[in-house]
């Protein structure tokens, strides 16, 4: 594992106590499900995670930036507040 990925699930993971793997990370930003769900991980990725590291760690994971930000905009929707993803 990277360490930005190790620096990203440290941060999404550790107050939740869960054990997500950088793959299950990726897989839920981009899905919208997760916002529908109200997914935790995601929603700490979005919002936890800088901005710069969120750019990075997608490149490194290969995940598609349109479909990302479209569930950061969910997010942000239903938070109330903007999130760096979600212009």
């Amino acid at each position: 594992m990277s360490k930005l990925a190790a620096q990203v699930l440290a941060t999404v993971n550790g107050p939740f106590r869960t054990k997500r793997s950088a793959q299950q990370l990726a897989a839920l930003i981009a899905d919208p499900l997760s916002a529908q769900t109200h997914n935790a991980a995601a929603f700490a990725f979005f919002s936890e995670i800088a901005p710069a590291v969120q750019l990075a760690f997608m490149a490194e994971m290969d995940v598609d930036e349109a479909k990302v930000k479209a569930v950061a905009r969910q997010f942000a929707d239903m938070a109330g507040y903007p999130l760096p993803l979600a212009p």
